[in-house]
C-alpha cells in the first residue's frame, strides 16, 4: 500500500500477470481494502492533455484503474473535520503503474489525460451512479496548475 498525503485514500498495487497472448490485470476483490460494495462498474475515457473535473461524491466511494494509457488524478481535501483539509496529491495511474486509487466522499477530484491516444479509467464504484450525489466545479475554481500535471 503506498501512502498518501490525504486522510481515508488507499493506493493499491495491483497484480498484473503477464501472458504471451495477452495479460491478466486484477481489478478488485471483495476482501480488498478500499472495497464498501458493488453497485456499478464504467468505463470513462479522456484524451491526452485533456482535464476533467472538479468533481466531489457525497456518499460514493470510487476504485479507480487505469488499464489503458496514463491518467493524472489530483485530489483535493477541504472536508471541515480532516487532518489533511487544504491538502492536494496527485497520483498516475497506468500499466506500469499498475494501482487502484480508492477515493472515498467528498474529497473532490479531477484528473488529466498523459497519453497520447486512449487514456481509460474503470471505476469500480460502491453504489449506482446518482446524479443527484455530486458536486461540480469549474476546472480553474480550485487553485491547481495542470500545466504542471
Amino acid at each position: 500500500m503506498d501512502k498518501i498525503d490525504i486522510d481515508d485514500v488507499i493506493v493499491t498495487p495491483l497484480k498484473r500477470i503477464q501472458h504471451p497472448k495477452g495479460d491478466v490485470l486484477h481489478g478488485m476483490k471483495k476482501s480488498d481494502e478500499g472495497f464498501v460494495d458493488f453497485g456499478e462498474a464504467y468505463f470513462s475515457t479522456i484524451n491526452g492533455g485533456d482535464v476533467k473535473g472538479w468533481n466531489r461524491h457525497t456518499r460514493m466511494t470510487l476504485n479507480l484503474v487505469v488499464p489503458v494509457g496514463r491518467i493524472a488524478f489530483v485530489l483535493y481535501d477541504d472536508r471541515e473535520n480532516s487532518p489533511s483539509k487544504g491538502k492536494f496529491v496527485e497520483v498516475e495511474l497506468s500499466p506500469d503503474k499498475y494501482k487502484r486509487l480508492t477515493v472515498p466522499p467528498y474529497l473532490w477530484m479531477g484528473f488529466k489525460g498523459k497519453s497520447d491516444g486512449l487514456n481509460l479509467l474503470l471505476n469500480i464504484a460502491d453504489m449506482e451512479h446518482d446524479p443527484d450525489e455530486i458536486d461540480r466545479l469549474d476546472i480553474d475554481k480550485i487553485g491547481c496548475d495542470w500545466d504542471l500535471v
